[in-house]
């Protein structure tokens, strides 16, 4: 197995369905720009409330991936 090196930084995703669904947002948006991710792991979820109603579901993920190797 060949040494690699992984950078990890943070997203959050938003959705009105679920915290799986904004998690699933925020993994595709990045996926569209950002090439080989690999794990992410779920830090913090909460809700924004409006009027005693669940308006969005928020996820902060950190997100790693690995950077290509020119050698």
């Amino acid at each position: 197995m060949a040494d690699s090196v992984y950078r990890v930084t943070e997203l959050i995703g938003t959705s009105t369905e679920s915290w799986e669904k904004a998690a699933q947002n925020a993994i595709q948006t990045a996926a569209s720009s950002v090439r080989d991710l690999r794990v992410a792991e779920v830090r913090e979820s909460d809700l924004v409330i409006e009027n005693g109603q669940i308006t969005a579901y928020r996820v902060r993920l950190a997100v790693s991936f690995k950077y290509e190797s020119n050698a």
